[in-house]
Order: structure tokens, then sequence, then C-alpha cells
């Protein structure tokens, strides 16, 4: 396979679509920079693909904090040279609960995660884009944006501001250059995801869905939805009335993961 990229930086490597990204990238000669708040974790990434003959330098970040962040993508930019692709990849997801009180402070947490994660991520690397006329920003979101479900409404809207985000950068940026691309995954078995009791549809590996994402950025695609079945089941969701919604995650919220 031919290399389209010679440096990516990835956040949320250290587990995940995330491990695999950088795995997935690095196998045709990308020099690959990951990012991640678990260092030991960050550490067995990068040594399983300098043992397969790649190129891969760490730094250690929560993406909830906006210095940290910015910082530690810079510094892999200086270490490998001008990035080509950021993959903002880092993710948090867990239940809206209502009652007996609203879990605010996690929801808080979903939002410095999945959207100002993303936004400091781009800080870091888009100057030096602008300046050169060209590369690529990515941003992992989720089929679950196009609906907001009841005992999730936390989660489904901050990949819903991922979206909007992406999007207006995109508009923004083509003349400039930068291409961006949103990918909306279904359900993909993650750390993250492990956590469900529940029968999860159209379930993928881990590395089945880097390898989608990565075969589908070579393309520069505006958004990558997949797996389409369930890209097709969540636009059904939209036409439902709340009632059947409400009635069909009923077991979800009276036992939702832990």
């Amino acid at each position: 396979m031919a290399k389209t990229w010679n440096v990516a930086l990835v956040t949320g490597a250290s587990s995940g679509i995330g491990w695999e990204l950088a795995k997935e990238l690095a196998r045709p000669g990308t020099k690959v920079g990951l990012v991640a708040r678990r260092g030991d974790l960050l550490d067995r990434i990068a040594a399983e693909i300098r043992t397969a003959g790649g190129i891969a330098e760490t730094a250690i970040a929560d993406v909830t904090e906006r210095v940290a962040t910015v910082s530690a993508l810079r510094n892999l930019q200086e270490r490998l040279g001008p990035v080509d692709l950021l993959i903002a990849n880092a993710g948090f997801g867990s239940p809206t609960f209502v009652e007996p009180t609203m879990n605010v402070e996690t929801l808080e947490t979903m939002y410095k995660v999945n959207v100002f994660g993303v936004l400091y991520s781009i800080e870091a690397v888009l100057p030096g884009m602008l300046e050169r006329g060209r590369g690529h920003l990515v941003a992992v979101s989720s089929l679950g944006s196009y609906k907001g479900l009841p005992g999730e409404s936390g989660y489904t809207s901050s990949k819903a501001a991922v979206n909007n985000l992406m999007e207006g950068f995109r508009i923004q940026l083509r003349p400039r250059g930068i291409h961006v691309t949103t990918v909306c995954p279904g359900f993909v078995v993650t750390p993250m995801t492990a956590r469900n009791n529940f029968k999860m549809p159209f379930l993928l590996k881990a590395d089945e869905a880097a390898r989608r994402i990565v075969r589908a950025l070579r393309y520069k695609p505006a958004v990558f939805d997949f797996p389409r079945p369930m890209r097709w089941l969540m636009e059904l969701t939209r036409w439902l009335p709340d009632g059947v919604i409400r009635r069909a995650m009923a077991d979800y919220n009276e036992n939702p993961p832990g």
C-alpha cells in the first residue's frame, strides 16, 4: 500500500479505534504521533509500531486541557515534521441521568473531551497547515450524532456539535487547500462499548473500523458514515415517533451500563 501521508497525529491513541488507527497508518510508512493520557499504554503501542519497522512518537496529554493538548501536538510536530493528517479521535461516552439528580459533571466532561478536545487538537496543527496550504483534519464523531436518544442525550448532542463544528471548518478551509472529514462509526468493540449491556447491532472490531477509516480518508470525504446498515437504521429513527423510541430504549434506561 502506497504511503498517503508523511506525518499523522492521532489523539486517544492508547486504546480502541485510536490504537488500531495508529498501527494502520504506520503500516505503509507514515510517521505517527500519538497522544493520550495513559503513558504506559502509549509506550506499548509505540513499541509495537517500532518493532514492525514503523516510526512512532508519543506525548501525554488530557484533551480536556487546552494548553497541554496544544503543547503535546506541537511537540510531536517538532519531532516528526509538518503534519499532513490529524485524527482527533479521543472520545468519552456515558449515560445521561435525569434522576435522582442530573449527572451534569459527567455531561460536562463529555463535552470537554468530545467537542473541546477536537477544537484544541485542531488549534495545534491548523497554523502550519494554513501556512503550507495543505492538510487534512479529521474528527471521529458517531452515528449516534444523528438522533437525540433518551438516556444518551449528552453523548449524542456532543457528537452532533462535532459534526456541526467540522462542517463549518470544511466549508471555510477548503479554499485554503485543507480537507476536513467527519467520521461517524456505529458500534465498535472498544473499552467504552464493553460496558454496554445490550446487543449492539452491526458491531465491528476496532481493527476493521480502523481499516475502513484509513481507506476512506484517502479519498478525503466530507463525511464517512459506517457501517452502512447502521447508518440506515439511524436514519429510520429520525422519522419514528418519540413514543416508539422511548419504548425501544426502556430497558436501557432502566438498566443503564455501568
